[in-house]
């Protein structure tokens, strides 16, 4: 079994398109969607729950007014102005709340506690695509890594019990604690780029956070004709690299018409279906 990770440095280069085309590309899998603050790859997939569990992320800090003694101390001791005071009372901002335990640790009548905050859910379902685990964190809340882990883990429990070839993860953008959370536990980096400044800036990002791990990379470049110059740039930095270029699709509205519909970008364009399909083979032959 082989864990492939589809990731990019930003958001919007396509990721989820070629994940959800894999998905329907491949074999026995396991398809994930771990971008657990923005999940969208549902949309093309249309999964049906089957099983659903609430995701609990780090503590957070709650004051039992009861027992306070209006010291201040906690206000003093939080860097993060989640406490404030108003006519007597202290109020605790749960968005603002980082959940470090200070305030708990030096509260004198011990009136802060810190306790468990449903922070989102995790489902297990079955897509037109196969069987897909995915996520979605609460608005504000944190814990996004451990919501990713707790996805894949989920992920590699089932493959543990049944024989799948893959499991396919539409990962998160940039290279912040959901990406490094995906990268700890797969195989292969499938990086969408674009030939821009910034889509080279952030390629390099990632590439650099891929190999910390370990992780063999592989490029794709969307939208290559925008900027040929770019590309070829992008092209050589690969080479130099010593990291293959897979593929190379151009710019067309298509993509962003698939996900309107319901559809991967493959099955409703017969040109891209190939150039897609292409890729597939080169990943689904060279097994590492």
């Amino acid at each position: 079994m082989k864990k492939i990770a589809i990731l990019s440095g930003k958001g919007g280069t396509g990721k989820t398109s070629l994940c959800a085309s894999f998905a329907l590309l491949a074999g026995r899998k396991i398809i994930c969607d771990c971008d657990v603050e923005a999940p969208d790859l549902h949309l093309v997939l249309q999964p049906k729950i089957l099983h659903r569990e609430s995701f609990y992320g780090m503590p957070k800090a709650k004051l039992y007014e009861e027992k306070c003694q209006l010291c201040g101390l906690c206000v003093n001791y939080c860097r993060f102005e989640a406490i404030s005071k108003l006519n007597g009372t202290y109020f605790f901002d749960s968005i603002s709340c980082e959940g470090c335990g200070v305030c708990a640790k030096f509260c004198p009548a011990e009136a802060i506690k810190m306790e468990r905050v449903l922070s989102g859910e995790w489902f297990i379902s079955m897509s037109r695509a196969g069987i897909m685990v995915h996520a979605k964190l609460g608005v504000a809340e944190g814990g996004s890594g451990k919501l990713v882990s707790t996805v894949i883990k989920a992920a590699e429990k089932m493959a543990e019990k049944e024989v799948f070839e893959y499991i396919l993860i539409d990962g998160p953008p940039g290279i912040g604690c959901p990406v490094i959370a995906t990268l700890s536990r797969v195989d292969l980096a499938l990086i969408v780029t674009e030939p821009t400044t910034a889509g080279i800036h952030d390629l390099e990002r990632i590439l650099d956070l891929s190999l910390h791990f370990k992780v063999t990379p592989r490029v794709i470049i969307n939208k290559f004709d925008l900027n040929m110059k770019k590309s070829k740039e992008i092209e050589g930095y690969c080479l130099n690299k010593g990291i293959p270029l897979l593929g190379k699709l151009p710019y067309n509205p298509i993509f962003s018409e698939a996900i309107r519909c319901g559809k991967a970008v493959i099955e409703i364009d017969e040109e891209i279906a190939r150039t897609v399909s292409s890729i597939w083979n080169e990943i689904n032959i060279k097994k590492e």
